[in-house]
């Protein structure tokens, strides 16, 4: 237990000084909305690494990651060093592509560039609807991480909804003044800080109580072998690991806050840092968690559920002034990745709803909308997080495999060119709706979860929908403009 007065303390220090960093940044962003949105697209590599990861791996990582490999073992390392491989190699082949579309028709948000491959503003209205409904569960578990935390450090004196509210409140305030460049600095910040106190938290526990690694390694071949296997302890069946892996897989398309991260790199060269960068911080990020995870068990912790591991382990085995080192890295993961999906959601219900709708649309009104949209969702982030609902794995899996039913739309958008506006429609309405019945009713027809059955119900779809509807007569043009600006950036760029 770390005293509360301590907590608090270093707590309102923390934000604050996060908030200062937020307050530089709005300073240095210039008018309008590109500017607010996507810092006039002018990140650095460094930056947009520091910041796509910060956004990326959230408290889903050093609690919800820790907690499931808790439970199941191993198997969880598989599903998400899966995950970091098939987001480098949808980088590899999709950013160059955003980054050219971005540049050449100034697209804000990934769902205006759906809107105008598909020629119907109804595409991009309809793709904000689905992003706006299904992260409320991906950004309720960031709080429920922070709050179940901060109860546990604060031996109960900080109940979980005095945490939650507390943190809640101080990401929307984050997120309304800082703007695209100020969230962008203070996730380098807390990406270093994030990566830092997990390694440092790593290596205490391993030799203050584990005898290092070989006293870790015998303690879990003697006592937990299960754990040290896949399928594990029945849980990582290959259908079990197909429906946790395949929503993760294409996580860096269909989750607006990561793909919105395309647009903002300066040029080719920051956009391969950032990739690069990416996949080194990730890799070493999923590494610590994991092990972390697997020491709980070695450590004898009784987690239940077991998305308390690290907090327990925070709060009665180490020194207060380490848990609070590392309360912070927890915070300021489940921070950055909020503030970044409500500045997303914010920009697509300015641009894809009001601006598209709109006759004579205002770069003001359309941020106040963005601010308004930002206040209602922190609300029902608050709302849902509340009732606690289940693992916090889980649930960041249950959201993104709902957001599967935009992927053959983005996909589409870029290599098919008989892809239509009313197959993209079709899919993503039908197929959400689908996939959220089937976790809703616990449904897994033939043993494979819903977004299993989610996604190849809205890629059928899509595809039969669009081969008997006429497709946008700017389609080929479109995927021509692209696929040439991406060369020519290409050679520019090696030939620079």
């Amino acid at each position: 237990m770390v005293d509360p007065l301590l907590l608090v303390t270093v707590i309102a220090v923390y934000f604050g000084s996060m908030a200062l960093i937020a307050h530089y940044g709005r300073l240095k962003t210039g008018p309008g909305v590109e500017e607010y949105y996507i810092a006039g697209r002018k990140a650095t590599g460094v930056v947009a690494a520091l910041t796509y990861a910060a956004t990326t791996y959230s408290v889903f990582m050093m609690v919800g990651l820790v907690g499931l490999t808790y439970a199941y073992g191993v198997g969880a390392l598989g599903f998400e060093l899966t995950y970091l491989l098939a987001t480098v190699l949808l980088l590899t082949i999709f950013a160059p592509r955003f980054w050219v579309a971005g540049r050449k028709w100034g697209y804000i948000t990934p769902t205006q560039l759906l809107a105008d491959r598909y020629r119907s503003r109804s595409v991009g209205i309809v793709a904000t609807i689905i992003c706006l409904a299904f992260l409320i569960p991906y950004m309720s578990i960031q709080g429920m991480g922070s709050a179940y935390l901060l109860e546990e450090l604060s031996g109960g004196v900080m109940p979980y909804a005095v945490g939650l509210t507390v943190v809640i409140a101080l990401i929307s305030i984050c997120a309304l003044w800082g703007g695209f460049r100020g969230v962008a600095w203070t996730d380098s910040v807390q990406g270093i800080i994030m990566l830092v106190t997990s390694l440092y938290l790593l290596f205490y526990l391993l030799y203050a109580y584990l005898g290092g690694w070989t006293g870790f390694v015998n303690i879990m071949e003697s006592r937990y072998p299960a754990l040290l296997s896949v399928p594990g302890p029945g849980f990582f069946s290959f259908p079990k690991f197909l429906e946790l892996t395949v929503p993760w897989f294409f996580f860096a398309l269909t989750n607006p806050q990561v793909s919105q991260r395309l647009f903002v790199s300066r040029s080719v060269s920051s956009l391969k840092v950032m990739v690069v960068g990416f996949f080194i911080f990730g890799f070493l990020y999923t590494m610590i968690t994991v092990t972390l995870g697997l020491m709980a068990r070695a450590l004898g912790v009784e987690a239940r559920p077991p998305d308390r591991a690290m907090p327990i382990i925070l709060g009665t085995m180490v020194p207060p002034p380490l848990a609070l080192i590392v309360m912070l890295g927890i915070l300021s993961a489940g921070v950055t990745t909020v503030d970044s999906i409500l500045l997303s959601l914010g920009s697509m219900v300015g641009r894809d709803v009001y601006a598209s709708l709109s006759r004579k649309p205002s770069e003001k009104v359309e941020m106040r909308i963005g601010y308004v949209v930002i206040l209602i969702e922190a609300l029902l982030i608050w709302i849902f997080a509340m009732q606690r609902p289940g693992l916090i794995s889980l649930l960041a899996v249950m959201s993104s495999g709902c957001l599967l039913a935009q992927l053959p739309a983005i996909v589409g958008a870029f290599f098919w060119r008989r892809g239509t506006a009313a197959g993209a429609l079709t899919s993503m309405v039908i197929g959400g709706v689908t996939t959220s019945l089937l976790y809703y009713y616990g449904l897994s027809p033939m043993g494979f979860g819903p977004p299993i059955w989610g996604l190849a119900f809205t890629a059928a779809i899509y595809v039969l929908v669009s081969l008997v509807s006429e497709r946008p007569a700017t389609a080929d043009a479109f995927i021509e403009e692209v696929e040439k600006g991406v060369r020519e950036a290409i050679f520019k760029e090696e030939k620079g």
